[in-house]
């Protein structure tokens, strides 16, 4: 259970969410029959080995529901309170995600990323309002809300349906909306200067995508930045955040210009995803495993993982100077701890 209450969401984000937040891709076990204890624990101690703040719990890879929550707990409880765990409401209805975030609150969670259904097709914001004020009211813990062009609301608001009204009105009436990853409008910083301007002083709001984020936080104060596939460059993105935070911009840019390479070819790689409107979490997967993450099998439907995938993502890291397993590709769809 959190260690806050409902109405105190935007305090206790104010005052924690302090440092950046992860991804943890599940692993299925080899007969894909189940979820695999030991990846997924050695990936909450990759997690913290590697300084990162808190960890999004992926649910958009096929575990069903007692799965989900089997992997929350697991993670719980390997964490011990030294990793922040986000609840990645992405489920198949309303209905069905409350009973999830329900029992990930049980289980040990401690803030929520709000997705839409893809059978969601609001007509109006008052539709978005009404379905994030549902949830919302049906959780004790801290929502993050996610304007991003994935849910295809730019029909009701450019900045990926959220327009400054909607969010005015539900930071108005709903207290436990604490913060907001706000990639409205992506690729374009728009929908975060627009999201920060308006309503940094009331929550926690943050640009994820870190090569935007990272010198942005030399410009305007930023204490958060999350979620994404950080787990690609190891411990670097903590690392130069932690040195922005300290007020040692320079030397956080050397880094930054170090990776560039792997990030150059990271952009690559999401760039074939062009009109998916689905994030390749076999992708992200690999870009954990080449620093050391656990990877692992994924259940079907998953989107499909090839050379020409990974090979420039492997050169990437060799590029920035960072260290790469020896492991021939074959050995990530085993995994470091196969079950």
């Amino acid at each position: 259970m959190a260690d806050y209450r409902r109405h105190e969401a935007r305090e206790w984000a104010k005052a924690t969410m302090k440092g950046v937040a992860n991804t943890i891709t599940p692993t299925f076990t080899q007969d894909l029959r189940g979820l695999n204890e030991k990846a997924i624990r050695h990936d909450v101690r990759k997690e913290i080995e590697y300084g990162f703040w808190g960890t999004l719990l992926v649910a958009e890879t096929a575990t069903t529901f007692d799965e989900y929550v089997q992997f929350a707990q697991w993670a719980a409880d390997e964490a011990k309170g030294r990793l922040h765990l986000i609840h990645h409401a992405s489920f198949n209805s309303l209905e069905e995600n409350i009973a999830a975030v329900q029992a990930t609150e049980r289980a040990g969670a401690d803030l929520v990323l709000l997705s839409y259904p893809p059978t969601f097709y609001p007509d109006s914001a008052d539709d978005i309002y009404r379905y994030t004020k549902t949830f919302c009211d049906n959780t004790n813990l801290a929502v993050m809300l996610f304007p991003v062009p994935l849910w295809g609301f730019e029909r009701i608001h450019p900045a990926a349906g959220f327009g400054p009204e909607l969010i005015q009105r539900l930071l108005d009436e709903v207290p436990n909306i604490a913060a907001i990853k706000a990639e409205g409008g992506m690729p374009s910083i728009g929908g975060f200067v627009d999201v920060y301007k308006r309503f940094g002083d009331r929550v926690v709001v943050t640009e994820p995508i870190e090569g935007n984020g990272l010198p942005m936080a030399g410009l305007v104060p930023i204490q958060f930045m999350g979620t994404s596939n950080y787990e690609y460059w190891g411990p670097m993105i903590p690392r130069i955040f932690g040195l922005i935070q300290d007020g040692q911009f320079e030397a956080a840019m050397k880094l930054y210009w170090q990776i560039h390479p792997a990030r150059q070819a990271s952009m690559q790689a999401m760039a074939m995803l062009a009109g998916s409107n689905f994030l390749h979490r076999m992708i992200w997967k690999y870009q954990g495993w080449l620093s050391g993450f656990n990877g692992g099998p994924l259940r079907t439907p998953t989107m499909r993982l090839n050379d020409r995938q990974m090979k420039p993502l492997r050169q990437g890291l060799i590029a920035s100077g960072l260290e790469v397993p020896v492991e021939d590709d074959k050995e990530f769809f085993i995994g470091r701890n196969p079950a």
